[in-house]
């Protein structure tokens, strides 16, 4: 891929991913575990269920942070770095956009199917407050996004990487 589209994927990789962090971060800062148990029902059916989905919101939000701040320091050098700014993108997609589509509670899974009718692809395992449902839904049109562009990342870019660790063990 050529300097400047990586370029343009980093800009618009870390805007989106910078948003997405400081909605998760707005959220945990404004909700309790408590505060979303008593919205929702029994400390037993949602104590748990909360406390893995606050849990991964929290690993997800830590991953986020530490990639946009990668992709930041790639665009505020003087001279852009691609290969850093690809290893960059490839920590992207492989720990926020995973850990966004396969959290570690299984809170919530994604059905492909429902992305073909228009419906959310979301789907939670159990009901969830609006405000939780409304940032997990708002989140997975940013992760999508963001893994439909860097779909490359998934296998081409350690391909070429394998390539070029191969060429240089040959010199």
């Amino acid at each position: 891929m050529p300097g400047i589209q990586v370029r343009e994927l980093c800009e618009e990789s870390y805007h989106r991913l910078k948003k997405a962090a400081l909605d998760i971060e707005n959220f945990l800062n404004s909700t309790t575990l408590q505060d979303l148990v008593n919205r929702s029902g029994s400390q037993e059916e949602y104590g748990l269920y909360y406390k893995a989905y606050l849990s991964d919101l929290r690993s997800l939000l830590v991953h986020c942070e530490k990639v946009y701040e990668n992709i930041a320091v790639c665009l505020r050098r003087s001279e852009f770095n691609k290969e850093f700014a690809e290893e960059a993108l490839y920590h992207l997609y492989h720990t926020c956009v995973n850990l966004f589509y396969y959290p570690k509670g299984e809170v919530y899974e994604e059905d492909g199917r429902h992305s073909y009718t228009g419906r959310d692809a979301i789907i939670f395992r159990k009901e969830v407050t609006p405000e939780l449902r409304e940032l997990t839904l708002s989140l997975s049109k940013t992760f999508e996004y963001l893994r439909d562009e860097l779909q490359y990342y998934e296998t081409d870019y350690i391909t070429m990487k394998k390539m070029n660790s191969q060429k240089k063990a040959t010199m």
